[in-house]
């Protein structure tokens, strides 16, 4: 088969298109005909190297995945997996026995993994999976595969930091900042599903034009007003907005803190900037915020987002796709941060 093959960790030019051999299957997995694969910002992180983490080289990078089952292992016994269907693909692994996964928690699994980070992923022709990680694409669907593959990490990822871990009220206000990328844009849409109020940022004003066409409510050009927490306090009434959905990390960190109301929650799910941020703590206990920690999210919570995207509920949100020999380029516009919604590939 034909894949991306990452041998050593650094540049751009180190993601090779290449010959490998198609996985084989062990009893208990499928082997999926990926149509589709999407980019996330982890791909960037993982080829230029995550301290600690040992991985099998060559590497392939690639989480969100959308495909055809073309072979079944001998000891899967799920009903609605057969040979030619379709399928998004769970990309976390996870052990399914431990304290967390029996709670149904299973992104807080002591040996929780994610496709395309801690195993090989899907930039490449084929993929072996567990079967329970292969998810029918529902018949009544209009989506097409390149759309689904935009879908699962950056969807399930918003849910989890919006509905489960911020326990996002209707009548809210949330700021969401860096409008452009997948998850931001998954947020926005699923805050205002949820009934919230929603401001923005970016340094683009065509993003933050194409943004109030998604939804938002408000849009700040944080180039243009650096100080942006003080126009969200101007905003809503000098109160705050009640939750912050944030993913930069050290940049953007304590301006966020500065947004909230008193009492108000602060959701990350990554550091885009950086991961070292200076908290200051007189803020934190004087105006009584909860800092939260996100990451991916639950089997059902997937299902849960999935089904909203099944009813046309939840949009995934295409900037460009692009043949998977063209990955180099794919990573260039994703580091550039030129992209307003998802990057996706082609095998």
């Amino acid at each position: 088969m034909k894949a991306v093959l990452l041998h050593e960790f650094g540049e751009i030019e180190n993601l090779q298109y290449t010959d490998f051999q198609t996985p084989d299957i062990t009893p208990n997995q499928v082997l999926v005909k990926i149509n589709a694969v999407a980019l996330n910002h982890l791909d960037l992180f993982v080829r230029k190297g995550i301290p600690g983490l040992n991985l099998e080289i060559p590497h392939i990078l690639g989480s969100d995945i959308a495909g055809e089952i073309v072979e079944i292992g001998s000891e899967v016994n799920v009903s609605n997996i057969q040979v030619n269907q379709q399928v998004v693909v769970d990309p976390g692994i996870y052990c399914g026995v431990c304290e967390f996964c029996v709670q149904g928690q299973h992104s807080l699994c002591n040996t929780y993994g994610i496709l395309g980070e801690h195993k090989r992923g899907g930039y490449a022709e084929y993929i072996a999976i567990p079967a329970e990680n292969a998810i029918p694409i529902p018949d009544t669907s209009s989506l097409e595969l390149v759309q689904a593959a935009a879908v699962p990490l950056t969807f399930m990822t918003a849910y989890h930091m919006l509905v489960t871990r911020a326990k996002l009220k209707v009548g809210e206000d949330v700021l969401i900042t860096g409008i452009g990328g997948g998850v931001a844009l998954a947020a926005l849409q699923i805050a205002k599903l949820n009934g919230a109020r929603v401001c923005v940022t970016s340094s683009s004003n065509e993003k933050l034009d194409k943004a109030r066409k998604f939804g938002a409510d408000f849009t700040i050009n944080y180039q243009e007003n650096p100080d942006y927490h003080k126009e969200v306090f101007s905003l809503t009434n000098k109160r705050g907005v009640d939750v912050v959905v944030d993913s930069a990390g050290q940049a953007t960190w304590e301006k966020n803190m500065r947004a909230l109301r008193k009492g108000g929650r602060l959701v990350t799910c990554g550091a885009t900037t950086g991961p070292i941020a200076k908290t200051n703590i007189n803020l934190l206990f004087w105006k009584q915020l909860d800092l939260l920690g996100s990451t991916m999210a639950s089997r059902q919570e997937l299902n849960n987002v999935l089904r909203l995207v099944w009813n046309n509920q939840l949009k995934p949100i295409i900037h460009q796709v692009l043949p998977l020999s063209e990955v180099q380029k794919a990573h260039k516009i994703l580091e550039e941060g030129k992209q307003f919604g998802k990057i996706v590939l082609q095998p």
